[in-house]
């Protein structure tokens, strides 16, 4: 009996938290939908996606995943820039660009660099060209905030 009245307040309080759902909610909940219908339809090829991850005390450069692939799998990179400078460094306006998307070329290096601030090892990625996608792509991350250069959190999408 016991069990069946927990199972019940259970239900019941699963209930009303879906019934509290904001408006705002709705909104970033349709905005994934339509980011993963717009990856299922990426064309498969030699590039990568990256997200602009720009935080004002670390040096890694943000998230890159192969297309086709959800945000889930990405990888928290290093960008080797010696043959192609990234996007707000070739402007000369360091994380001007923060959470926007690209269409990355390049590869990984197979190496790890170390990235003092943050105490991490990440993958580094040999940049070789880069195209704009969006500069208002769709959220990645649970938060707003983790999209905040001046936080020291480093979140990891979702």
């Amino acid at each position: 009996m016991k069990t069946l009245i927990t199972n019940g307040l259970f239900l019941c309080l699963l209930f009303m938290l879906a019934g509290c759902e904001s408006p705002e909610m709705e909104g970033i909940q349709s905005a994934r939908v339509s980011m993963m219908k717009t990856i299922q339809t990426e064309e498969p090829g030699d590039y990568f996606i990256g997200r602009r991850y720009y935080k004002k005390d670390y040096k890694f450069w943000g998230f890159v995943r192969k297309p086709g692939q959800p945000w889930s799998t990405a990888k928290l990179v290093m960008l080797n820039e010696q043959k192609k400078l990234a996007p707000d460094r070739a402007v000369n306006q360091i994380g001007n660009d923060n959470n926007y998307e690209y269409k990355l070329y390049g590869t990984f290096s197979g190496e790890t660099v170390y990235e003092p601030a943050s105490n991490g090892f990440y993958p580094e990625f040999v940049l070789t060209n880069y195209e704009l996608k969006s500069v208002s792509p769709a959220p990645i991350f649970r938060t707003a905030a983790a999209t905040d250069p001046q936080r020291r959190v480093i979140g990891t999408p979702y």
